[in-house]
């Protein structure tokens, strides 16, 4: 009798516990991720002046931190208080946009700017694996002839939003035994010795200088010795007419006067507009396998803009080899905003294209001993009447060596294809763009280009990266 009672007993509790079981998995929570907390970094909130807000206190940042710096949308009280968070003070759970223990509670800036309620599941759909996402990769600088051709029979039409790519110079600098010199300034000079342009070599020993419309170029200057240019004959099998001038190629012999380039120093820009869902989901699941692959070599820092009227117009985060902390910024946005066509490029490449960034507020931005990449994710062109704004940014960018690479996603127009392709000539980067073979997002622009191999993005952004190393 005692036995069946024991025997019931186990028997009743067997079907409780399988009972349990089975609400256990009809509760089983949504396997959608939530934002990644960014627990440890510094942030800070500023108004119209993004990147250029002093912390209260840098003294304990590394070398290499993480600093997140947020425009705020139209509207948004001017006088918001900065504040600062350091890595002892960051709480285990990630707190909501505004609680004290992550920022100190605003008087009157709006929290959207901050960071996405973790309630929330992100606004990215999953396109699938991480590196489905296709591509290919077109160098005009490389292909100058095609170029000069394509622009001369008016298949593409220049300045766009400002930038000229048309009349270029080149100078390539070797040493006594012949090999390329990286990382010397060279200056285009007109004829009253008055600069126009400069740039520094690239790997190759290669510079690439421009002039605007109206400027006359008469010599180029390397280490204080300057010589005088020639127009060249135009080639034979030129078509149409002339519209791209072909100033002067130069190979000049020169001794190493810059420091060596001892790093590599790497940015992504991104548009986390409405539309960029499938590329930011991307750089969310592949950022962590590219930076496995580059390893110790280089320092990233990843930042993102939208435009006037979003959440934020701009977030910043400074330069860094901690690429856990860096994936925890990428898995935290989210694709949302935009509305109408153009967004803040031009807010962004003003902010990050330059030697000063993020310096005056005591972080870890560009530095003259390391080679300089800068990767821009859109698909949408920036405002009209920025013009000097954008022509001053890809000024800098070239005589600080750092080379832009625009990564075109779908549903560009060809104006946005001009203008990536007038920033990666200017600042002696390539060109990239998506293409329709992964399937994956709205259709992708047919560029006017050359003959061109469809790869992954994952390899072509790995190829480029290395290829940046120091030589």
């Amino acid at each position: 009798m005692k036995q069946s009672k024991k025997t019931a007993a186990l028997l009743l509790a067997l079907v409780l516990l399988l009972g349990l079981a089975a609400c256990g998995e009809g509760t089983k929570p949504s396997e959608t991720p939530s934002p990644a907390p960014t627990d440890g970094l510094y942030v800070t909130v500023t108004g119209a002046s993004a990147g250029s807000a002093r912390p209260a206190d840098a003294d304990g940042a590394a070398e290499y931190g993480v600093y997140a710096a947020a425009s705020m949308p139209a509207g948004a009280a001017k006088d918001a208080p900065e504040a600062v968070l350091s890595e002892a003070e960051a709480p285990a759970p990630m707190p909501k946009p505004g609680e004290a223990a992550l920022l100190p509670e605003p008087t009157s800036a709006p929290e959207s700017g901050l960071l996405p309620d973790p309630d929330l599941p992100p606004a990215t759909p999953d396109p699938g694996e991480a590196f489905v996402l296709t591509a290919a990769e077109w160098n005009d600088n490389a292909n100058w002839p095609f170029f000069t051709n394509l622009v001369n029979a008016g298949k593409l039409a220049f300045p766009s939003f400002g930038l000229d790519p048309r009349q270029r110079v080149k100078v390539t600098l070797r040493d006594a035994a012949g090999q390329p010199l990286p990382g010397e300034r060279v200056e285009l000079l007109d004829a009253s010795g008055e600069t126009l342009w400069t740039a520094q070599t690239d790997r190759d020993g290669a510079a690439y200088l421009f002039c605007r419309s109206g400027e006359t170029p008469a010599a180029v200057s390397v280490q204080g010795r300057v010589t005088p240019l020639s127009r060249e004959t135009p080639p034979e099998d030129q078509q149409g007419d002339r519209l791209v001038t072909v100033l002067d190629e130069l190979e000049l012999t020169a001794e190493p006067v810059s420091a060596p380039k001892t790093a590599l120093q790497v940015m992504f820009l991104v548009d986390t507009t409405g539309s960029m869902s499938d590329e930011l989901s991307y750089l969310q699941k592949d950022f962590s396998a590219i930076a496995g692959e580059i390893g110790d070599a280089a320092a990233w820092s990843v930042c993102f803009y939208r435009d006037e009227g979003d959440d934020y117009v701009t977030k910043l985060s400074e330069f860094s080899r901690d690429t856990a902390a860096i994936q925890d910024l990428i898995a935290g946005e989210y694709a949302a905003g935009g509305g109408d066509t153009p967004e803040a490029v031009a807010e962004i490449l003003d902010q990050t294209l330059d030697m000063g960034f993020l310096q005056e507020a005591g972080r870890s931005g560009w530095r003259e001993d390391c080679e300089k990449l800068a990767f821009l994710i859109f698909d949408a062109p920036p405002h009209t009447g920025r013009d000097e704004t954008l022509q001053n940014a890809v000024r800098r960018a070239a005589e600080a060596g750092i080379r832009l690479v625009p990564v075109v996603a779908s549903n560009a127009e060809r104006d946005t294809e001009l203008f990536a392709r007038a920033l990666a000539i200017c600042t002696g980067g390539t060109y990239v763009f998506l293409t329709d073979d992964s399937g994956v997002g709205e259709s992708h622009l047919e560029p006017i280009v050359g003959p061109y191999t469809v790869e992954k993005l994952h390899d072509i952004l790995i190829r480029i990266i290395r290829d940046s190393l120091p030589a």
